[in-house]
């Protein structure tokens, strides 16, 4: 009664089951890992002190920017150079932008220093000039941006003294020297000048890739899917099974015989060309 299974069209039908449900079943497994994953790094980032109370260390020190290094108090020392304004950046649900300025340092590389945010749109609000000679900057460390960052402008077309994403793909077509790839938000802004409204100090990021945020359960309900979508080639498989057993059955008892689907198939040509 199963000597179908032999032929060659249930040859593919089988082959296909047999790779399908491996595979998802090991893409289950993986997606259950990145949300497992995600658990673990949240329970260790709440047993860690928060990032801003620990001590700073020089920039160097921190980099490449982690899930652990992300936020800490990072420290550097050079000169201020070029100055841009990031638009479109929210603080307390106002809309304004970064005033960010490009700190060189001895090595000759620059990092990224969000001075602090300011109301309104660039151009329309005055901003004070970065402090002269050599200053040591503290800052909490972030990771470069990226397109998906929240608030990032993609778009291009921005003026010269505007940026709409901060990373240092962006700024290296943008200044002569090379720039670290993070940055620093410095939550003491000091004084301002003559005439500026005052800085505002940005609160550094959660890390990404850190929590449970929707992310993390989007992960746990692909690993639920994937599991689904074996259940259900599995399911479709006995189907057929059972309905091509159920036909062989029926044609040894006589009860349905094989030029029966031809006639009728015949018939409905029939019918149809009328």
């Amino acid at each position: 009664m199963y000597r179908f299974l032999l032929t060659p069209r249930w040859w593919g039908i089988n082959l296909f089951v047999v790779l399908a449900i491996p595979f998802c079943v090991f893409m289950g497994t993986w997606q259950l890992g990145r949300f497992e994953d995600r658990v673990q790094t949240h329970d260790a980032a709440e047993k860690q002190p928060a990032p801003g109370t620990r001590a700073a260390k020089p920039i160097d020190e921190l980099l490449p920017v982690s899930t652990v290094t992300s936020g800490r108090p990072a420290t550097a020392t050079g000169r201020y150079a070029d100055q841009f304004l990031v638009p479109g950046r929210k603080l307390d649900e106002k809309t304004g932008f970064y005033v960010l300025g490009m700190l060189r340092t001895d090595s000759g590389k620059a990092l990224p220093v969000v001075r602090g945010w300011l109301p309104g749109e660039p151009g329309r609000t005055a901003v004070s000039a970065a402090p002269t000679g050599t200053v040591t900057v503290t800052g909490d460390l972030q990771a470069s941006e990226t397109p998906s960052t929240q608030g990032v402008d993609t778009r291009g077309g921005l003026p010269d003294d505007q940026l709409g994403m901060i990373s240092a793909a962006s700024l290296v077509n943008l200044v002569p020297y090379d720039v670290y790839d993070a940055w620093v938000t410095v939550q003491s802004t000091g004084g301002q000048g003559s005439g500026a409204e005052a800085l505002r100090p940005v609160p550094a990021a959660v890390a990404q890739g850190t929590g449970l945020d929707l992310k993390a359960f989007q992960n746990l309900g692909y690993t639920g899917e994937w599991f689904v979508f074996a259940g259900f080639v599995l399911f479709m498989w006995f189907r057929l099974v059972r309905r091509e057993a159920e036909a062989a059955r029926d044609q040894q008892l006589g009860l349905v015989t094989e030029a029966e689907p031809e006639a009728g198939a015949a018939a409905g040509a029939s019918s149809g060309a009328v």
